[in-house]
């Protein structure tokens, strides 16, 4: 029985668990993407990350079957290195991801140390969110903040999805968002952030601030004539 050439027949859906085994026997460094719950990100940098990434507009009709897949457990590896993440998503076969992101351009990275001034207290506050308000729109803020725009971002897949963003790569956009948790320091790393220098800058802000009081008078110093005017006041 002849059905057409339009007939599709569905492939069948690989098993997660055989396929996470075989990744292994190949490579024992992979590093699924796990999330528990609804929410993907647990954290400020892996929330602001895929905040960041829901404000790609063209690319909203892709984002949500992304966020179905992560939550999926379909990421099966995803690497993050300077610049550059490689990933390994499950759908009807085992795809292969690369995304690669622009260096934060400098004038964006200048204007923030200066801003910051001496309001981060050290790396496990930056790296814990915890900082003032203010400074977190600062790292948020479009184009001019520590987040990629979508101009920063190339990305491929080996998938036969004609989209320039598929399911599978915006899988492993949120999926970056997710390996946050674990370690916040690798947004520094992706994007090529020193962030030993904006800790040095803080440093030194505060210390100017010491150096620059050092030398003035405090209310809670006497000057000599009023020591002696106590001195007498208690032998009298």
């Amino acid at each position: 029985m002849s059905w057409g050439y339009n007939y599709y027949r569905p492939r069948k859906k690989l098993d997660r668990e055989a396929q996470l085994t075989k990744l292994r026997k190949k490579d024992p460094h992979i590093r699924p993407v796990v999330t528990t719950g609804r929410k993907i990100a647990m954290t400020w940098w892996g929330q602001a990350w895929n905040t960041n990434l829901e404000r790609y507009s063209d690319y909203a009709n892709r984002l949500p079957r992304g966020r179905t897949y992560v939550r999926g457990g379909n990421v099966l590896d995803l690497q993050i290195s300077a610049g550059r993440v490689t990933a390994v998503v499950l759908g009807s076969s085992l795809y292969h991801v690369e995304i690669t992101i622009k260096p934060l351009p400098q004038k964006n990275w200048e204007s923030i140390v200066k801003a910051c001034g001496n309001k981060i207290a050290g790396l496990e506050a930056l790296a814990e969110g915890k900082f003032p308000e203010v400074l977190g729109e600062l790292f948020t803020a479009h184009g001019s903040g520590l987040f990629p725009t979508p101009k920063e971002l190339k990305f491929s897949c080996d998938c036969p999805d004609w989209a320039y963003m598929c399911k599978h790569v915006a899988a492993a956009l949120y999926g970056i968002g997710a390996r946050f948790d674990d370690d916040p320091t690798l947004f520094f790393m992706l994007r090529d952030i020193k962030f030993e220098e904006l800790l040095k800058k803080t440093v030194e802000k505060k210390m100017q601030e010491m150096l620059k009081n050092a030398g003035k008078r405090t209310s809670r110093i006497i000057s000599n004539e009023e020591a002696a005017e106590l001195f007498r006041e208690e032998n009298e």
